[in-house]
C-alpha cells in the first residue's frame, strides 16, 4: 500500500528519504551535466553579468516550478497516496462526475499529458547517458570516437536488464545517488570559494536584467533553462512509493542545495575560465578525478534512465487498467512490491527509439534541441488538472485558485513557447510520438465505447432469461462463468451459447471486472455478489480493482467461495467471447480510425493471461459485431 498513508518513525523516514534520493531525483539530478552548457551554446557572451543572469534564471526556475509548484502544491493532490499524471487525472475526475463535458476535457488533456510523458521517456535516457559518456572528449580526446559505441552499450545493458526487475539493482541506487549529489555539492563549493560573488545570483534582479537586456534572445534562452527542471514531475509521480514527507525532506535538505551549489560552482568556473564552456561540469573537477567522475556520471545517468523506463511501465499499466490502452503482457518482477512491473512491448519499443535518437543526433547538444517540449507540455497539463482539483475538491476561494492557475500557467507557457522554437531542429520528435500515442489511445477509447453501446442495445434482463430457462432449456451440472465488460444485463457470450448449444449450467456466474478511480482496493471490498431469481442459480459477480492493481480471477474466486458461493474449480468452465469486429458504411467511427481500432483490438493480449484465468477451463465463442 502507499507509504503516504502512514506516519513514519524517524528510522522509516530516514530509510525512505535515502531510497527516494536513489529513485526520484535521477533525472533532475543529472541535469548539471548539460543544462548550463546548453544555455550558453547559442552564443551568449560569457562574462560575469550574463553568468549571474543565467544562474538567477536557473535558481528561480528550480524554486518556482520544482519547489513551490510540485513539492509544496501539487504533491498535496495525492490519490490515496498515489501521484503521477494518471492519478492526477482520476482525482480531477472525482470532482466532475455530474458534468460530462468537464469529464471529457479532463480525460482528453490527461491522455495528452500521458502521451507527452512517453515522448520525454524516449529522450531522457538518450541525452542523460550520452552527456555523461561525452566526458571522454574532455578526459581523452583521442577516445572521442568511442562515445557513441559506449553509450549504445550502456543503454543496451540497461534495457536488457529490465526483464530481471529493478528491485535488486535498486538496492545500490541510493548509495550511488547519495555519493553523486554529495559530489555535486563538493565540486560546486570548491569553485564557489574562488568566486563567492556568484552567490548574488539568488537576487531575481539579475534574471530580470538579463531577459530585458537580451529581449527576444532572452526568450530563446528559456528553452535551454528548462533543462535544469526536467524531472520535476518525478517528485509527484513517485509519491506512492515513498510518501510525501520523505520526498520533500530529500529535496529540501539535500538534493536542492546540492544542485544549486553545483550550478553556482559551474558559474564561478565560467567567470574565471570562459573557455570551460566546452564542458563546465567535468572541468569543475581536478584532472586526477576525471575518470572516477566519468564512471560515477555514467552510473547516475543510467539510474536516471531506469527511473524513467520504470515510470513508463507504471503509466502503461495504469492506462490499461482504466481502459485507455489495449491489454499488453505485464510481468511482475517482484513478489513483494506490486508496483515493480515489466512491460516487454514498451521496453523494446523504447530501446529501439532511444537507439535511433542516439545514432541520429549523436551529441547531447543536438539532443537538447529535441528536449523540453514534451516536459513543458506535461507541466501545463499538471497545472490545469491541479486547478480543477483545487476548485472542485479543495474548494479554495476563487481569487486564490485563479492566482495559482495564472502564476504557474504563465511560467509553464513561457517555457513551452520558448521550447516550441526547437520544433524544426528536433522538437518535432517528442510531439510526433505524443501525437501517435494520443491517436492510438483516443481511437481505443472510442472503439470500446461503441462496443459497449452495441452490447447494451442487445442485452436482455435476467428476469427474461429466467422465463426462457424455465420453459425451454435443459440445465447441466457444473458452474459456467461468463466474463463480460458490461455491468448490467445478460452478456452476449451467454446468449450466443444458448442459441447454439441450447443448454445452461446449473450455476451461472456473470463476472465483470471493474477498475476504480482509486489506486488500490482492499480484498475485503474486492467482491460483490448478487443472486437473481429463486433457486435458478444465476449470480452476477463484480470484482473491483484499483488502477495500480492487476486482476487475478483465480484469487477472486477464492474470495467468492469465502462469501458462500459454491464453486468447484474442477467442475467450472469459463466462457469468453471472441469478438470479430466489422464496421457499417455509416459507422460513427471515422474511416481512418477503423483499421487502427481493428489492429489494436486483435493485437491486445488475451484476457485469459491478463486476468489469470485457468487456461484449461476456458471455452471461447466467436461473436460477430458490426459497429
Amino acid at each position: 500500500m502507499p507509504s503516504n498513508s502512514k506516519n513514519h518513525s524517524k528510522e522509516q523516514l530516514a530509510s525512505l528519504t535515502l531510497s527516494a534520493i536513489g529513485v526520484v531525483f535521477g533525472d533532475i539530478g543529472t541535469s548539471p551535466l548539460y543544462a548550463l552548457k546548453e544555455v550558453f551554446h547559442g552564443g551568449l557572451t560569457i562574462d560575469k553579468i550574463h553568468v549571474l543572469g543565467v544562474l538567477s534564471l536557473i535558481f528561480w526556475s528550480l524554486t518556482m516550478v520544482v519547489t513551490i509548484k510540485y513539492a509544496i502544491f501539487i504533491m498535496r493532490a495525492d490519490n490515496k497516496g498515489e501521484g503521477g499524471i494518471i492519478a492526477l487525472m482520476t482525482l480531477a475526475l472525482q470532482g466532475s462526475r455530474d458534468n460530462p463535458k468537464t469529464k471529457a476535457f479532463i480525460v482528453t488533456i490527461g491522455l495528452l499529458g500521458a502521451s507527452l510523458f512517453y515522448g520525454d521517456s524516449i529522450i531522457t535516457p538518450a541525452i542523460s547517458v550520452l552527456s555523461a559518456v561525452e566526458g571522454l572528449q574532455i578526459i581523452a580526446p583521442a577516445l572521442s570516437s568511442y562515445v557513441l559505441p559506449v553509450t549504445i552499450t550502456v543503454l543496451s545493458g540497461l534495457f536488457i536488464l529490465q526483464a530481471k526487475g529493478s528491485g535488486n539493482v535498486g538496492k545500490i541506487f541510493s548509495p550511488i545517488m547519495c555519493i553523486w549529489f554529495g559530489l555535486l555539492a563538493v565540486l560546486g563549493i570548491i569553485n564557489i570559494i574562488h568566486q563567492p560573488g556568484v552567490l548574488m545570483a539568488i537576487n531575481p534582479y539579475y534574471a530580470a536584467h538579463l531577459l530585458i537586456e537580451l529581449g527576444w534572445h532572452g526568450f530563446l534562452i528559456m528553452g535551454a533553462v528548462v533543462l535544469a527542471i526536467t524531472g520535476a514531475e518525478a517528485l509527484y509521480a513517485d509519491m506512492g512509493h515513498f510518501g510525501l514527507k520523505p520526498i520533500r525532506f530529500a529535496w529540501f535538505s539535500f538534493v536542492f542545495p546540492a544542485l544549486l551549489l553545483n550550478y553556482f560552482g559551474q558559474g564561478a568556473l565560467l567567470i574565471d575560465r570562459p573557455d570551460a564552456i566546452q564542458n563546465p561540469f567535468y572541468l569543475l573537477a581536478p584532472s586526477w578525478a576525471l575518470y572516477p567522475l566519468l564512471f560515477l556520471s555514467t552510473m547516475a545517468t543510467a539510474i536516471a534512465s531506469q527511473a524513467v523506463i520504470s515510470g513508463s511501465f507504471s503509466v502503461t499499466r495504469q492506462a490499461i487498467q482504466l481502459g485507455y490502452c489495449p491489454r499488453m503482457n505485464i510481468l511482475h518482477t517482484s513478489g513483494d512490491e506490486m508496483g515493480q512491473v515489466y512491460v516487454p512491448a514498451v521496453n523494446w519499443l523504447l530501446m529501439i527509439s532511444v537507439f535511433i535518437l542516439v545514432l541520429t543526433f549523436q551529441s547531447s547538444s543536438a539532443l537538447a534541441s529535441a528536449y523540453g517540449i514534451a516536459v513543458t507540455g506535461t507541466m501545463i497539463v499538471d497545472t490545469i488538472l491541479a486547478f480543477i482539483i483545487i476548485q472542485a475538491l479543495w474548494q479554495w476561494t476563487k481569487i486564490t485558485s485563479v492566482a495559482f492557475l495564472s502564476t504557474f500557467l504563465a511560467i509553464d507557457f513561457l517555457f513551452f513557447f520558448s521550447n516550441s522554437l526547437k520544433i524544426p531542429t528536433g522538437g518535432w520528435l517528442p510531439l510526433l510520438v505524443a501525437t501517435v500515442l494520443f491517436l492510438l489511445m483516443t481511437t481505443w477509447i472510442k472503439g470500446r465505447a461503441m462496443l459497449a453501446d452495441y452490447m447494451d442495445e442487445r442485452k436482455i434482463l435476467f428476469e427474461d432469461l429466467e422465463v426462457k430457462v424455465r420453459d425451454k432449456l435443459v440445465r447441466v451440472q457444473g458452474t459456467a462463468i461468463y466474463l463480460t465488460r458490461s455491468l448490467h444485463g445478460v452478456p452476449q457470450v451467454l446468449l450466443h451459447n444458448l442459441e447454439h448449444n441450447h443448454v445452461l449450467h446449473e450455476q451461472v456466474i456473470v463476472l465483470s471486472i471493474v477498475t476504480t478511480n482509486e489506486p488500490y482496493v482492499e480484498e475485503e471490498q474486492r467482491v460483490k455478489i448478487r443472486a437473481f431469481g429463486e433457486n435458478q442459480g444465476f449470480y452476477r459477480v463484480k470484482l473491483y480493482y484499483g488502477f495500480k492493481q492487476n486482476a487475478d480471477v483465480r484469487r477472486a474466486l477464492e474470495l467468492c467461495m469465502q462469501q458462500g458461493l459454491n464453486i468447484n474449480p474442477k467442475n467450472t468452465s469459463f466462457f469468453i467471447g471472441s469478438e470479430r469486429i466489422s464496421f457499417r458504411l455509416k459507422s460513427p467511427m471515422p474511416k481512418w480510425r477503423r483499421a487502427l481500432f481493428r489492429f489494436l483490438f486483435y493485437n491486445s493480449s488475451s484476457a485469459i493471461e491478463f486476468f489469470k484465468i485457468p487456461a484449461d477451463r476456458v471455452v471461447e465463442l466467436g461473436i460477430r459485431i458490426e459497429l
